[in-house]
């Protein structure tokens, strides 16, 4: 159902200038619906994009080509205060994220004062305390600065200020990897209880599969600037067919003294292209996603297929 679809990206490419007559395809024709009120998570190893792909989304990096939707209207016919509002990012140092010479009430009601959404300093004073207490800190917490915080708090912070203008998709680009383990699942947990309560829409931005499998509804994996494989989050993880993914699942450790490692397999060196080329070779058209179904709701790149002569 098209009224389902909150986002569409088609053949999203974003190339960065190197040097001389040669660019960096960061992301290379990526195409993916993103569902209203799920949690599509991008993995992939460092590089592969997936950061990019957010900033992306989130109009923080100008696409360089193709076509990026936002309930059906293309997110350049938004004004970028009026996107920002329904487009939200949670980055991922929580630190470096944060001013540090604002108190964590000015933090959270940046938002609020930019979009005018409270009426008098006492209900904007209201709403801090309300965010605050949703993401698990105290009211008291409102008249600290950053550096008084540990991380995991800090990044409850950064979830407080992006949930204050009541976005409609949230962006969270690997919000837990900077944080120890007990504290990632502290807020893995929170942002699927907000995801749940609130009706957000999460792209979740990740290398650590384990913790995907957990908050997925589905899963995109990302080489080379594209999505080479994208289903459900037992599909992907219990039938991988793309041998990128095989290889992503067989390096989750397992806790098993007895676990048998799964022998990584090596890309086809024909499969295989460079992320670097020249401007000249940047297309000026569309075409139609470089993904086939091969069962249902289950994606892999086409490109990859034929390698395997299917």
């Amino acid at each position: 159902m098209q009224d389902d679809i909150i986002m569409k990206v088609r053949n999203m490419k974003k190339y960065f200038p190197i040097g001389k007559n040669k660019v960096l395809k960061a992301v290379d024709d990526a195409s993916v619906d993103i569902h209203r009120g799920e949690v599509l998570s991008l993995v992939g190893e460092s590089g592969s994009g997936k950061t990019t792909f957010g900033r992306t989304l989130c109009r923080l990096y100008d696409k360089t080509l193709g076509d990026i939707t936002l309930d059906g209207k293309p997110i350049e016919e938004y004004s970028r205060k009026e996107f920002t509002r329904m487009v939200q990012m949670i980055f991922q140092d929580p630190q470096a994220s944060l001013n540090p010479r604002m108190t964590v009430a000015d933090i959270i009601a940046e938002g609020m004062d930019i979009h005018g959404l409270y009426n008098n300093r006492k209900e904007r004073q209201e709403k801090i305390y309300e965010l605050l207490e949703l993401v698990g800190l105290s009211r008291e917490h409102s008249n600290r600065f950053p550096h008084e915080f540990s991380g995991g708090q800090r990044q409850r912070i950064g979830i407080a200020r992006a949930l204050a203008v009541k976005p409609k998709v949230l962006i969270c680009d690997e919000p837990i990897s900077a944080l120890d383990v007990s504290i990632q699942a502290q807020v893995v947990n929170l942002l699927k209880k907000l995801q749940k309560e609130k009706n957000l829409t999460l792209v979740f931005i990740a290398h650590d599969l384990s913790m995907v499998k957990y908050i997925s509804d589905r899963v995109a994996v990302m080489f080379r600037g594209k999505i080479v494989e994208l289903g459900s989050s037992d599909a992907v993880y219990n039938n991988p067919i793309h041998t990128y993914t095989k290889s992503l699942i067989s390096a989750v450790p397992i806790p098993d003294p007895e676990h048998k490692k799964v022998e990584k397999i090596e890309l086809d060196e024909n499969y295989l292209r460079s992320p670097v080329g020249t401007p000249s070779e940047i297309p000026n058209i569309v075409v139609d996603s470089g993904l086939i179904e091969v069962e249902p709701n289950h994606w892999v790149e086409e490109a990859f297929m034929k390698t395997l002569n299917i």
